[in-house]
């Protein structure tokens, strides 16, 4: 009970109004004689729920603006790979598992959720490690995980395999589709509509991978980049920092979350992805194929990659969106959800269109839950 009330004070304190509205005052203080709109890409869904959540935009300077980006892994997943989830589940020898939204994405025949209304052994899981137990219950089914996120969640897929392997399950196998945050984000920065003056850069991927990866955005676009945490205040003191470099002509690569990530990020969890994945060009739903921006499992564990094993199966055909769905452009920073003329009433939680709404780290979905619509 200690504890619980330990860790409650440290929330609250990250959720404090009066450090929110501090940091309200520095900003608008340095912005006084600043000409002109700083735009800020805020990379990761759960960044952006927070925006919205606690209201920051009506909070903030209008010379401030939030442009929302790819970071939300089920958003960005195109509608060939979702087709590929929906085949396989389809089998009558797979347990297809995944993490996530996924489930509710629709593809081009349907969800994952609409395969296991029709008989498809389809699972959700917190851990890929539940797999084992799947597996374990199931001997006479293949499991197949269908892994997504970014570097994140790559290194759980990376102790699931080194189990599977170690134990010689020969039941598990895998359908990767893990990405990685700067690439896509250079093909942002280098766009002819690029609208981004700085970036919120993610929480959970920076731990993994360390704020280095993000050194090229202040030095070869002139981007400052503040790493920053998921909590309101979080966010406040990042964008001050950011505010900070515009007003004093820097353009830096900060980390504002400092109690979690560092420079050089989780050595080891890289480390095991190198052993298990080799980079890959990977399709983003709205932006498109960015080179060396997914993983792949390396060749010496062919026999555990579901794409060889089902190939014969898999849809090969590229997939279309839906001509009245803006998750794209949302997707790519040049709209926002309520720019798309079939959002909070044709494209609802209830009845999502596009992945921007499905996905609980989604753009949309932040916009339609925060912005009364409810």
């Amino acid at each position: 009970m200690e504890k619980e009330l330990q860790l409650k004070d440290l929330y609250d304190g990250f959720r404090d109004p009066k450090t929110i509205k501090a940091y309200k005052q520095i900003i608008d203080k340095d912005l006084e004689n600043y000409d002109g709109t700083i735009n800020i890409m805020e990379v990761c869904g759960g960044h952006t729920h927070t925006i919205m959540k606690y209201g920051i935009p009506q909070l903030l300077n209008k010379k401030i603006n939030f442009i929302h980006g790819p970071g939300c892994p089920v958003c960005v997943m195109p509608k060939d790979r979702i087709d590929s989830a929906y085949e396989l589940s389809l089998q009558s020898d797979v347990i297809l598992v995944t993490l996530g939204d996924m489930i509710k994405v629709p593809g081009s025949k349907g969800s994952l959720q609409k395969a296991r209304s029709e008989g498809a052994d389809v699972r959700f899981v917190y851990s890929p490690m539940d797999c084992i137990k799947i597996a374990s219950e199931n001997p006479d089914k293949t499991v197949v995980f269908f892994a997504i996120g970014f570097e994140t969640t790559t290194p759980m897929t990376c102790s699931l395999i080194e189990q599977v392997i170690k134990n010689d399950i020969p039941n598990i196998q895998f359908h990767i589709n893990h990405i990685t945050v700067p690439e896509v984000m250079r093909v942002l920065v280098q766009s002819d509509d690029c609208k981004i003056d700085a970036f919120l850069g993610p929480s959970h991927v920076s731990v993994i991978s360390g704020s280095k990866i993000y050194e090229e955005f202040p030095l070869t676009y002139n981007k400052p980049v503040v790493v920053a945490g998921f909590e309101p205040v979080d966010v406040m003191q990042a964008i001050s920092m950011i505010v900070k470099q515009f007003v004093e002509n820097r353009s830096d690569l900060e980390i504002e979350y400092k109690r979690l990530v560092s420079y050089e990020g989780n050595v080891k969890a890289q480390e095991k992805i190198e052993k298990f994945f080799t980079k890959v060009p990977f399709k983003f739903r709205g932006v498109g194929e960015v080179a060396n921006s997914g993983y792949e499992l390396k060749n010496e564990y062919s026999k555990y990659n579901a794409k060889i094993v089902y190939k014969d199966i898999l849809p090969t055909k590229e997939v279309k969106e839906n001509k009245a769905c803006r998750c794209p452009d949302i997707l790519k920073g040049v709209a926002k959800p309520t720019d798309c003329k079939i959002f909070g009433n044709v494209c609802t939680p209830t009845n999502p269109i596009g992945s921007c709404m499905v996905s609980s780290e989604g753009a949309c979905s932040a916009y339609y839950k925060y912005g009364n619509l409810l």
